[in-house]
């Protein structure tokens, strides 16, 4: 089942699997990756899955995530990107405009409420949703 919602306490946020998240910088996410270190993530002490926040923030950027629903939430993005970008181009709209404009179209595909519409929300089956939504556009 869809579910939006992030899990949070008074200031907490916690996984699926009922744990609260650790907020950890971004070298216990990506160790190699020097230019993540200031970056802020939660990150599951019991599962492993992470989000990353929103610039300069502690808000999250969307539901937690394992390897599974990273890997379904890219081929979401593969799909869905280029149709937002193309209304950017073809209409001559912000990016901003056109990304808002996929996202209420996508969510009345979808049956959700436009609020909660973002694929970091989506788990692994209803990324796959969006990418045969998106690919029957597309063709």
């Amino acid at each position: 089942q869809y579910n939006s919602t992030i899990k949070m306490g008074a200031d907490s946020i916690y996984c699926e699997c009922g744990t609260e998240a650790d907020l950890v910088d971004g070298l216990r996410i990506y160790p190699h990756r020097q230019d993540l270190a200031r970056k802020l993530f939660y990150l599951c002490p019991s599962c492993g899955r992470y989000t990353g926040t929103h610039e300069a923030t502690a808000l999250p950027l969307g539901r937690l995530a394992g390897p599974d629903d990273r890997s379904a939430r890219q081929r979401a993005h593969a799909a869905f990107d280029p149709l937002w970008k193309a209304k950017m181009r073809r209409d001559g709209c912000s990016q901003r405009a056109a990304r808002n404009a996929g996202y209420a179209w996508l969510a009345q595909k979808l049956g959700i409420n436009p609020k909660g519409c973002h694929i970091a929300n989506f788990n692994t089956e209803w990324c796959e949703r969006v990418v045969r939504i998106c690919e029957s556009v597309r063709k």
